[in-house]
């Protein structure tokens, strides 16, 4: 760790303890207390410009965030191989008792981009075939679209991937239909900041 990281880190910490922390300790010794109770599970990307915590506004204890590269959930596959998204979705649904899980993309995605042209050559032990499980569908997209629509489409596609992949997993396919789980699909963009919502099968549309 660089000293510049560190020095950030250690100065945003210190502004929460004498800033926040005193306002929040409350809160904290509850939730340590009595433990989580989130309402939603959001699915996003690891990308540092899309926190899913800042952009919803939301206190601690409200969001069970499970972030990765292109937001992607891999489809139900209980093989007894490591499975970090699917460990969590099971966690957050069975445990925490979610009444929500959202899958967040963004603008500018790395990851999808990736998809589109390839992951760089330096990341082909875990990215490149982490974001291959995508690839045919942002391909597919890409090839009926105009150049300049294909960035945000493809996003849109992987949102909607990710969603799809979600209802392969019986225990939150059952909730659905049972009315006790929402599933929900979303884009944010980083240059504007407008959050737009996924509505019927393929349209997103920018909420108020």
């Amino acid at each position: 760790m660089t000293d510049e990281s560190r020095d950030a880190l250690l100065s945003g910490y210190r502004r929460f303890r004498e800033d926040h922390w005193p306002e929040a300790r409350a809160e904290y010794e509850g939730l340590a207390a009595d433990g989580q109770k989130p309402h939603t599970l959001v699915v996003a990307c690891s990308d540092s410009r899309a926190d899913p915590a800042l952009i919803f506004d939301t206190a601690p204890g409200q969001l069970f965030v499970v972030r990765n590269v292109a937001n992607l959930v891999p489809p139900y596959e209980p093989d007894g191989h490591l499975h970090g998204v699917s460990a969590a979705l099971e966690f957050g649904v069975k445990v925490l008792n979610v009444s929500r899980i959202m899958v967040m993309g963004h603008a500018h995605c790395g990851g999808v981009n990736a998809m589109i042209r390839g992951a760089p050559a330096d990341c082909q032990d875990f990215v490149a075939p982490w974001v291959a499980q995508g690839a045919p569908v942002v391909r597919r997209i890409c090839e009926g679209c105009a150049p300049e629509e294909a960035e945000q489409l493809a996003e849109e596609a992987v949102v909607r991937l990710s969603l799809d992949n979600l209802r392969t997993f019986p225990w939150i396919a059952e909730r659905e239909a049972a009315g006790t789980l929402a599933l929900s699909g979303v884009h944010f963009g980083i240059a504007d900041g407008v959050l737009r919502s996924l509505r019927g099968p393929g349209r997103f549309e920018a909420l108020d």
